[in-house]
This record gives structure tokens, C-alpha cells and sequence, in this order.
């Protein structure tokens, strides 16, 4: 193309230039290309920068083309101007020289290529992708791991049914076998005393009765008598091979397998991983949060009370507004929704007895009724009981609750009048007074607490059908009025009275006497009451009989076993419950007396029995109702001798007890609390103001602060807000914001 130019075109011609020009660009472009080793990547920049400079360069060929054969057209149409040809041939079709000449595209020859084969490249990135793929896979397993190891899940693969070497036996050869083994026991010990002492060290070969899956009702028959002496208890060997017959019972079997001998003092193992000392509402906690990490965990409870772990609240509320005669024995309520509702946690069916403990491979839990730990050894970590007979353990939990007051005129007081007086606690209690308040005429109450406000609302209730008189004997101004301030303490007296209680407030019981039958209380006063029957709800002390023997240390404060934030006393120890005195890392030192309580702290000792070492931050709450319409929580420190700031506003009949458990269908509040949430919308709220007589208080929240910071709360006719009011304690709350603070709980809605 450069030789045809020169030919047409005058030596300066600048077109001449134009091919030289399109040379080098396009060859210092290829240049750069190849200066760096083509990738994947950068391939395919490569490949359309090379196609526009084709495509370039096909348009400039053209230009190229046209101008040339335009140049030679008009040279040849002046030579035969110039030479006299005829016109037709000077002004003739020049259509052949404007034909555009054929441009071959290049080859892949021509083109340049990367560095490198292309089977190289291809390696180079399946190296990276698998490199990828291999910290993927490593990252995932790591995370697994720490989730397994933290507890977050378990894999749980059941029994190993098929290599486990245990011949089921029939319940008649069951009893057979208990009673061989019983008639043995008793011929040894008459035999010789000392042998059978000896079989409490020595792993001599016994036969072996074992009984998988069985019912309930097998498992009573297979448990062996009480007895003093030490009874070996054969667990099957989860490590046998060989596969058990069906039809091979008999003495052949039991020598082909050597199972591990477990020693049974009386009917309790020796020893025991988790042990539980009470059997209340911290101990169920605790089993609960124990398994929930140990799946296989085998925990033994030991209580005094000869009942199964229940809950308390029902026992001064709801139990006394059921209308069925044999709701002592049933120990069944209907809440205010009409949901009936059992006393217990769990039914009989749910625990197992500590025979069958030894012998659970997944765990359990049993309860052992009418015992109580009198001494631990914190070294030795052994439990000694009651009887005598002593345990062992690996972690133990000491939730013994409290013990109710008396009141030193009444405990000081003849035999003949102690017999007329209940001290309010557990489900005894409550049979008692329930059989005697359908009997006699008059029942004085003494206390003006929670328990005491709430049994005198509660019997009020049952005076207006049944001609019963309630009186109400305490020293505060009035109901509750250690918690709640003045103003709404007689403001909540007055509701009292309503329900048909004689409340005495400002005097106490210095005497009592019997006369005719009936138990005559002096007062402080000078006046004299005659009363059928005196119930006594003066407060708790902590159980600490434990104390003592064990070289625990007991508050001089508060009382209670003192604690740790982790709720650990000693080393393999913890305490929770009533009898638990902790560190509140928010509120400080403090014992707490209340059903909440004592779920959350006995799930929190729990997961720390098991490794958690979590430290006590949640606050917890506690509530009181006063029949079906007037009822309250509370959380932190709510002290009436505190200085107090309250918002109140009209109340609906929303805003009501049995309102609350109408919507929720949950007549225990805390469980209530747990499915509360913190939204709350921004609504105008009156301003702060101080009380005025006579005025209603329908609803309302009382903030109790120190040095000017709040400290505890009480939501009166307030549900479902105790999430907002944990926030409110948790941020440390000042009282100049507390105007602000009341519009969180809507009470204008």
C-alpha cells in the first residue's frame, strides 16, 4: 500500500506518512501486550484491544485504498485529456478503480500468544481454587468444633442396643432374684456380720439383676428393700461385643458377661456426679440447665419435704380461688383464664429411682423424699444424710430455701396455743389451713408482706360465702408498706379491706394466751383479739444448718450462704435460691427471696456446675396479686425507706391480673415476663408531680433511686414491661430523665 502512495502521490505528500503512522501504533501496542505474561484474566482485555486495532486499522486500509484509486483515476483521465482521446473515454466510467481491494484477516500465527502453555495457566488456577476450597473447609470444621466443645450442640447417637451384652428378664424372675438376693443378705448377716462388712471394699462376684427400659410400675418392683448393709448392683458393660439371646436368661449368661459393680448404699449409690441439696424450685432449675449441657448427666436431689419439686406462688394465690373441695389432694388450680394447671413441675412418671440412676445410660434425674444433708466434707466432696449414710460427689449444689419466722411472743407462747398457729411455707401448710378455714369462724393473719396481704385477700374471699372472719395484725402504716411508698401502701389497705379483711395496721403481737379454745393475741396496744386460729407470715431466714457442720461462710449482713457473682461458695459448690447471699455486680451484694429468683439462679449455678462461669447480671423480678384486680411487679431494690418518683394514669380492665393471664394463658408471671419484649412506643405522659390525697391509683410505675440514680421499679397494674424496666436498671438511669423514661411503658394506651 506505501509503494502504490509513493507512485500517485507527489514526494511531500503527507498521506504518505499515514501508512508508516498506523504501523508503529499498532506495533507499540502489541509491544506493551507482550511485554507482560498473559493470564486468564487479562486475556480477554487483550483480545478486544487487539480486535479494535483491527478494526482501525481495516478503515484506514480503506481510506488508504479509495484515495489512491480516486488519484490514479484523475491522473489517467489527464493523460487522455492531454493525448486527445475522445470524450467518452476522458468522462468513462471509472466504477473499476473505486472497487475496495480484499483485506485477509489474520491468522492465530499473527497473533501474539501468553507466556506459558496453556496447560500451565490451567494448573496455576485449579492450585488457587483448591487452596480456596481447602481454608473453606478448614474454617468450617474449626467453627464446629468450638460450637461442640461450648456447648451450643450435642450429637447424641442413643444406646448402643446391638453390642450392649444385657439379658431382659421377666418380672416374675426379676422378684425371684430380688428376693434371692434379699434372703441372702439377711443369711450372710446372721452368718457372719464381718464378711458382709467387707463387701462394701471387695468386688467379689454377685448376681447381677438388670432391667432396661422398664416402666414405672416394673421399676417399683425391682427395687430392693431398704436396708442398712451395702448391696452391689450390676451396670452392664457398654463395651461387651458378644450379642444377647432372647432365650438365655439363666446363670450361663450372666458368667459369659463381667459387668461393672456399682455399690448401692440402702437404695442411694455411692456416688454421684451432680447432687442437688433441696428439692425446690432452684433444684429443678438447675437439673434442667445441667442436662440441657450434659445430656447424660445422672443428677440425685435430695429434699426434706416428702413431696416432688413444686412451685410456691400458687400456694397464697390461685389454689384459694378453686372451687373444688379436693383441690388440697389434687393440688390442681384453674387460673384466671380457666387453663387448669398442676402444683408439680413434672408427674412422677418424669424422675426415676436411684437404683435405676446408676444403671441410665442417656442420665436422669431422682428425687429422694424425707432426707435432708446434715454435713459436707468440701475436700473429700462427700454428703453425709440424715441416717447415716454418706455420698459422694463431683459437684453439688446447696438450695435448701428458707425457713419461715415466727414471732418470739408466739414461739415463746404454751404448747396448747402453738398448736393454733401456722407458719405459712409449703404444701402442708396450705392443706392445713385450707382444712381448718372451712371449720372454725375467725382466722387472724400476721404480716403485712406479700404472703400476708396475699393469704388475707385470699381468705377474704372465701369470708364473704362462708361467714369467715379475717383480720390482719402488722406494724406499717399499711399493706406492703416496707415496698411500696406511704401513699400507695394505705391506698392498697383500702383495696385490702375491700376483699373483705379487718386489716390492723401501726401495732403488733406482744402475747397470747388460750382461753375457751380460742387463742387470745395481746397488742401492742392494749387490745385483745380472740381468734380461732393464728397464720404467721412474717418473712424467711435462710437455711443454713449447713452452715456450720461444713465451714461454709454465712453473711453477717443478709444472711445466707455468701457467694460469689458465679454463685460459687466453695470449690465444687455452689449455692441458689432463698438461701443464696450473691454479689450483684450492678446492685451489689444482695439476698432475694422470690420465685424468679430463685429459677435464675438456680439455672445459672447449674450451667456453672457444668463449666459455664457465667457471673449473676440478670436482675430478677418478683410480683404479688391482690385477688383478680389489683396486682404489681417488681424488680432491683424496692425499699420504701428509698426516695421514690411514680407516674400514674386511669386504669382500663386490661390493666388487671386476670387480664394479663386471659392474653398470655400463663399464670406464673415470670414465665409470663420471658415472652415480653422492649418495643414500646413514645407516647405523652403526664409530668412528675407529687401525690395528692384521695387520688386513684390505677396504674402507674414507681422508680426507687439512690444518690439520685434508680434502683428498682414497681409496675403497679403494668404487665409484660419488665424487659423495659431490666433496661432501664441495666443503663444506670438518672432521675432528671425519669420523666422521659415513663412514656416507655404506654401508660396512656
Amino acid at each position: 500500500m506505501h509503494l502504490r502512495l509513493q507512485q500517485l502521490l507527489p514526494e511531500q505528500s503527507p498521506l504518505l506518512q499515514l501508512p508508516t503512522l498506523l504501523d508503529q501504533t499498532l506495533q507499540q501496542q502489541l509491544l506493551k501486550q507482550q511485554r507482560q505474561p498473559l493470564s486468564s484474566s487479562s486475556l480477554g482485555h487483550f483480545w478486544g484491544t487487539r480486535k479494535l486495532a483491527e478494526k482501525k486499522m481495516y478503515r484506514c486500509r480503506q481510506v488508504v485504498s479509495q484515495c489512491s484509486s480516486t488519484i490514479k483515476s484523475n491522473l489517467g483521465h489527464g493523460r487522455q485529456r492531454y493525448a486527445g482521446e475522445s470524450t467518452t473515454k476522458r468522462f468513462g466510467s471509472d466504477h473499476g478503480y473505486s472497487k475496495t481491494p480484499a483485506i485477509k484477516p489474520p491468522t492465530l500465527n499473527e497473533m501474539p500468544t501468553p507466556k506459558g502453555s496453556w496447560a500451565t495457566e490451567h494448573s496455576r488456577q485449579q492450585s488457587k481454587y483448591n487452596m480456596h476450597l481447602a481454608a473453606g473447609l478448614g474454617f468450617t470444621a474449626f467453627t464446629l468444633f468450638v460450637g461442640y466443645q461450648s456447648g451450643s450442640f450435642y450429637l447424641n447417637y442413643g444406646p448402643d442396643v446391638k453390642n450392649t451384652k444385657v439379658s431382659v428378664l421377666s418380672h416374675e424372675q426379676v422378684r425371684e432374684r430380688a428376693a434371692a438376693a434379699a434372703a441372702s443378705a439377711v443369711v450372710a448377716e446372721e452368718s457372719d456380720p464381718e464378711v458382709l462388712a467387707a463387701g462394701v471394699e471387695e468386688t467379689a462376684p454377685v448376681e447381677a439383676v438388670v432391667v432396661e427400659d422398664a416402666s414405672p410400675e416394673a421399676a417399683e418392683e425391682v427395687a430392693p428393700p431398704v436396708v442398712e448393709e451395702v448391696t452391689p448392683v450390676a451396670v452392664p458393660d457398654a463395651e461387651a461385643v458378644a450379642e444377647p439371646s432372647r432365650d438365655q436368661t439363666g446363670p450361663s449368661d450372666q458368667s459369659e458377661v463381667a459387668p461393672s459393680v456399682v455399690a448401692i448404699v440402702g437404695d442411694l449409690p455411692v456416688h454421684i456426679p451432680y447432687l442437688l441439696i433441696g428439692a425446690g424450685t432452684s433444684s429443678f432449675a438447675a437439673f434442667r440447665a445441667i442436662k440441657s449441657r450434659d445430656p447424660k448427666a445422672k443428677v440425685l436431689v435430695i429434699g426434706e419435704e416428702n413431696h416432688l419439686p413444686y412451685m410456691r406462688p400458687p400456694l397464697s394465690k390461685e389454689l384459694w380461688f378453686s372451687d373444688d373441695p379436693e383441690v388440697s389432694n389434687k393440688l390442681k388450680f384453674k387460673q384466671w383464664n380457666g387453663k387448669e394447671r398442676s402444683l408439680f413441675f413434672e408427674q412422677d412418671e418424669f424422675y426415676c429411682s436411684p437404683v435405676e440412676l446408676v444403671a441410665k445410660e442417656n442420665g436422669g434425674v431422682s428425687v429422694v423424699r424425707g432426707h435432708r444433708v446434715v454435713k459436707l466434707d468440701i475436700v473429700g466432696r462427700k454428703a453425709e444424710l440424715d441416717d447415716g449414710r454418706t455420698i459422694t460427689y463431683d459437684k453439688c449444689l446447696i438450695a435448701t430455701g428458707g425457713k419461715p419466722k415466727s414471732l418470739p411472743s408466739l414461739s415463746s407462747a404454751p404448747e396448747n396455743v402453738q398448736d393454733h398457729v401456722t407458719l405459712f411455707r409449703n404444701i402442708d401448710d396450705f392443706r392445713r389451713l385450707e382444712s381448718i378455714s372451712r371449720q372454725v369462724k375467725s382466722i387472724t393473719i400476721i404480716g403485712g408482706g406479700f404472703l400476708g396481704s396475699e393469704l388475707a385477700c385470699a381468705l377474704g374471699r372465701r369470708a364473704k360465702t362462708s361467714g369467715l372472719e379475717v383480720l390482719q395484725v402488722f406494724p406499717e402504716d399499711g399493706n406492703m408498706g416496707k415496698v411500696l411508698p406511704k401513699y400507695l401502701s394505705q391506698w392498697t389497705t383500702e383495696k385490702v379491706k375491700g376483699e373483705g379483711v379487718q386489716v390492723l395496721p401501726r401495732t403488733h403481737v406482744e402475747g397470747a394466751t388460750m382461753d375457751d379454745d380460742k387463742v387470745v393475741l395481746t397488742l401492742q396496744d392494749g387490745q385483745k383479739i380472740k381468734t380461732d386460729h393464728v397464720v404467721v407470715a412474717v418473712g424467711l431466714d435462710a437455711n443454713t444448718d449447713l452452715a456450720v457442720a461444713s465451714g461454709l461462710e454465712i453473711d453477717p449482713t443478709f444472711g445466707g450462704y455468701r457467694v460469689n457473682a458465679e454463685l460459687e461458695a466453695r470449690s465444687n459448690v455452689w449455692v441458689a435460691g432463698d438461701a443464696a447471699c450473691f454479689y450483684d455486680i450492678k446492685l451489689g451484694r444482695r439476698r432475694v427471696e422470690h420465685h424468679d429468683h430463685a429459677v435464675v439462679s438456680g439455672r445459672l449455678a447449674g450451667e456453672n456446675m457444668t463449666g459455664a462461669g457465667k457471673p449473676y447480671w440478670h436482675q430478677s423480678m418478683f410480683w404479688s396479686d391482690l385477688g383478680p384486680h389489683v396486682g404489681y411487679e417488681a424488680i432491683g431494690i424496692v425499699d420504701s425507706s428509698l426516695e421514690t418518683m411514680a407516674v400514674f394514669a386511669k386504669s382500663t380492665a386490661a390493666d388487671t391480673p386476670k387480664a394479663v393471664v386471659e392474653a398470655t394463658g400463663e399464670g406464673v408471671r415470670s414465665e409470663t415476663e420471658n415472652a415480653a419484649t422492649e418495643q414500646s412506643s413514645m407516647k405523652e405522659s403526664n409530668k412528675l408531680h407529687a401525690p395528692v390525697q384521695g387520688e386513684h391509683y390505677g396504674k402507674g410505675i414507681v422508680f426507687y433511686t439512690r444518690n439520685d440514680v434508680v434502683v428498682g421499679m414497681v409496675l403497679w397494674n403494668v404487665f409484660n414491661k419488665i424487659p423495659v424496666a431490666r433496661r432501664i436498671l441495666k443503663e444506670g438511669l438518672t432521675t432528671d430523665k425519669l420523666a422521659e423514661a415513663a412514656k416507655l411503658f404506654d401508660l396512656h394506651e
